[in-house]
């Protein structure tokens, strides 16, 4: 669910290497090295009180 094709597709990556670390130890000497066992921690950041979005602040005005 959500975000594009790329990400998508590397949490599947992600699932397989982990799924196979689990059959197999000897899989995740292989795995571990190439960065397949590494999941993505970022996240979407949270929407602040008193601004549009979690940055955008809302329109500066002098006079």
């Amino acid at each position: 669910m959500g975000g594009g094709y790329s990400a998508q597709a590397d949490a599947l990556r992600h699932g397989i290497s982990k799924a196979l670390a689990s059959m197999d130890a000897d899989f995740r000497a292989t795995l571990k090295p190439l960065g397949l066992l590494t999941r993505d921690s970022r996240v979407v950041e949270r929407k602040k009180f008193g601004r549009k979005k979690a940055r955008k602040s809302p329109q500066f005005s002098k006079r």
